[in-house]
């Protein structure tokens, strides 16, 4: 029998590995040089202080996803977040200023967390919080953007190597502007290669539907990126938000070969970090969500199990992240089995949503 798959340490110990690998490439800058030290350095710490809170029965997660904006300015076909209501056009005025996202990383940084995932919406429209994020480099902020902003805003990447750009693409040129627009895979090809030039740390992340799988687990596809510098895969199975596009999530068949690749891929390549999601979480024992592995923010303040589930009980506006780990739904879902079980699509909680709301409203 083999052993089960821990997600959380490939994470925090593959990603620490990459960017020492691209740093070490050629000889140091200055900024290289003080961050790599800087992260190595907290990287350790962050592994103590949830060791520690391991050792007194709490449960502190390598990373967290926080959703700093709603606002995003594509409107890519089938996009969960706007079906699902957290992302829009106009941002609302209720938002986490960069203030409150600055307290929500001190406290982060301080529990051990090593990773906060930046995501929106398009978080790039939300520099100030950005900036903000660049003050922690003991964190690494993975930032998912579709990359139409990003070159205008390079300069915040090149000086703040913690600030690590994830690229949205969906293969070739044809599906990515099928799905995004006209052009935008065409950007999305210049700002990899700007971001190579730079020496810049980045990924890129695949929404993987049954049509593009074969194309996005190619020899040629993956060769590409990383002939483009990139240093992690994403790939995150689509989520339909409607009965019309249920077609496109996949099946029990496309997660196993999507499965069989992504080891194949680890076994022969270390110098790249692969990541499934939420295969990864069926390998680590089911669903990582609502704090088990991570939990999600929303733009204004609500702590959800997972940016597919928008759910919250508590805010961070009013509670501790400690607190927040602990809240009465966060605690159900953790102990009432609900994360676990098969499932269409890329999302168990989102598949299970009625049960999900019932537990919100106490039944």
């Amino acid at each position: 029998m083999t052993d089960k798959f821990d997600l959380e340490k490939y994470l925090s110990v593959g990603a620490e590995n990459v960017v020492k690998g691209l740093l070490t490439v050629s000889s140091f800058s200055l900024k290289e040089s003080r961050f790599l030290t800087q992260y190595s350095r907290a990287a350790k710490k962050a592994e103590r202080l949830r060791a520690e809170a391991e050792s007194h029965g709490e449960h502190i997660p390598v990373f967290l996803i926080a959703s700093i904006t709603s606002v995003c300015n594509l409107h890519c076909a089938g996009c969960y977040a706007r079906k699902l209501g957290s992302c829009a056009d106009c941002e609302p005025v209720e938002q986490l200023s960069a203030d409150e996202w600055g307290n929500v990383f001190e406290q982060a940084r301080g529990l051990g967390i090593g990773f906060v995932l930046l995501v929106g919406g398009e978080p790039l429209v939300r520099t100030d919080v950005l900036e903000r994020a660049a003050g922690f480099p003991e964190i690494i902020f993975p930032i998912f953007t579709n990359g139409t902003m990003l070159e205008q805003n390079i300069e915040l990447f090149d000086d703040n190597r913690n600030l690590v750009p994830i690229l949205s693409i969906e293969g070739g040129q044809e599906v990515t502007d099928a799905r995004r627009g006209k052009g935008v895979y065409e950007q999305v090809n210049g700002i990899m290669r700007l971001l190579k030039d730079r020496r810049i740390l980045f990924g890129a992340s695949v929404t993987v539907t049954k049509e593009n799988l074969d194309e996005v687990i190619s020899d040629e596809f993956i060769s590409g990126l990383k002939a483009d510098g990139c240093k992690l895969l994403l790939y995150v199975e689509f989520v339909p938000t409607d009965e019309s596009m249920s077609y496109l999530a996949p099946d029990e068949q496309t997660r196993e070969k999507l499965s069989a690749r992504i080891d194949g891929l680890r076994e022969s390549d270390s110098d790249m970090l692969y990541i499934s999601f939420p295969g990864d979480e069926k390998e680590s024992g089911g669903c990582l969500a609502a704090g088990r592995g991570f939990f999600h923010i929303n733009s204004q303040g609500g702590a959800e199990p997972c940016p597919f589930s928008p759910y919250s009980d508590i805010n961070v506006r009013e509670h501790t992240l400690k607190e927040v780990m602990q809240s009465a739904l966060f605690r159900n879902l953790r102990e009432q089995g609900i994360m676990s079980g098969e499932h269409d699509g890329g999302c168990v909680l989102y598949t299970r949503r009625q049960e999900v709301e019932a537990l919100l409203n106490g039944k």
